[in-house]
């Protein structure tokens, strides 16, 4: 009996805390006919076998114009994203499947060559009028509107809210119903500094949110040493002696920081000395390495490739040149309602913030031979 197979798979339940989220509490957008997996653990599924989760296998994370196979690429940070997080849900009796989606998503919008690429999207975006431009924002988009996955909106709230740019000393969960969830995504496209404030709705998307950050510190410290951009060596002692100076330690000294310090409790905490720690190396990772990852002449040249990306496709779309790629490869596949209410420049920014950074450079070379 398959009722009896989905009690089976929910008996974990009964070692949850009380303040963690519970798998009758899924609310999804649309309707859709249950099986014998628990909601959160088929939204895994769902994201997973999506095209977005396949390309992140071609996607930035930091370092774009290497000759390593050891610097991480995105599809690797989010399952570093997800492992630490699901360590520290498990030590806080928290819903494991939950973290697991909201971490192997968080990224599924994220434009080639990383924030870079971000950045210059968003320029463009709004210059076109059509709002800010942001990763979190698009990975929310990408599976309710693009792909269509019917996720739980837990999970695309912890998606939504998963902005690790802005490390926070204590993490409190804010109660949402879906309406709550769909207003914060649209008030993102008018307003950006309201998009760095958001505060998920589950103490999950807390635990990923902060997973974020440390998945990120240790690792791109370690790429950046590998690439011979920066010795570890040369961290200062003030952060090492309380973070560790190997990505193993950064990692490690942190989880056991915000267990200790949540757990039993309705929100996720670091010590005050952990938390200006992260600060800290954060800044120390911006002016040592984030800045330092692309020459002036890389971004002018990216910027150069987007814009003309850009533009050359919203004239392809205006002209309905259908023997295009962005037809052939995107427009076609998409439903029907998509194409009737998705504005000329909507669809170009969708298209661009899909692609892998090999697929831009080969439509940017393609491209650049037509001369419309």
């Amino acid at each position: 009996n398959n009722m009896n197979i989905k009690d089976i798979m929910l008996k974990r339940e009964t070692l949850y805390s009380k303040y963690a989220t519970f798998d009758h509490e899924s609310i999804r957008l649309e309707e859709f006919i249950p099986d014998i997996r628990p909601n959160f653990f088929r939204d895994i599924d769902r994201i997973i076998h999506s095209d977005s989760f396949t390309r992140y296998m071609d996607k930035t994370q930091v370092f774009t114009k290497v000759n390593n196979d050891h610097i991480s690429k995105r599809m690797v940070h989010v399952q570093l994203v997800s492992k630490i997080g699901r360590t520290i849900g498990r030590a806080l009796s928290l819903n494991e499947d939950l973290i697991e989606a909201i971490a192997l998503g968080h990224d599924l919008g994220h434009t080639p060559f990383g924030h870079t690429g971000e950045n210059i999207l968003n320029k463009l975006s709004l210059k076109h009028g059509e709002g800010y431009f942001m990763h979190n924002v698009q990975s929310v988009r990408t599976l309710m509107i693009l792909e269509k996955k019917n996720v739980s909106v837990q999970i695309l709230d912890g998606i939504l809210c998963h902005n690790g740019e802005f490390a926070m000393k204590k993490y409190y969960p804010r109660k949402k119903t879906a309406e709550d969830f769909l207003n914060e995504y649209y008030k993102c496209y008018e307003d950006e500094k309201y998009a760095s404030h958001l505060v998920p709705m589950t103490l999950e998307g807390c635990v990923v949110r902060i997973s974020d950050i440390i998945a990120y510190l240790g690792r791109d410290i370690e790429d950046a040493t590998k690439l011979g951009v920066f010795d570890i060596n040369n961290l200062p002692k003030e952060i090492t002696d309380i973070i560790g100076n190997s990505n193993k330690q950064i990692v490690n000294n942190i989880i056991l920081d915000i267990i200790e310090n949540s757990y039993g409790k309705n929100y996720i905490k670091l010590s005050d000395k952990m938390f200006e720690t992260i600060v800290e190396l954060k800044k120390f990772n911006y002016q040592n390495i984030y800045y330092k990852a692309n020459t002036k002449e890389d971004l002018k040249h990216y910027e150069e490739m987007m814009e003309l990306v850009f533009e050359k496709n919203l004239y392809i779309i205006k002209h309905n040149l259908t023997e295009q790629r962005i037809f052939k490869n995107f427009l076609n596949n998409l439903p029907e309602e998509y194409s009737k209410e998705t504005s000329v420049v909507r669809k170009v920014i969708d298209y661009i913030a899909g692609m892998t950074d090999e697929y831009f450079k080969a439509e940017f070379i393609e491209l650049k031979k037509h001369q419309f």
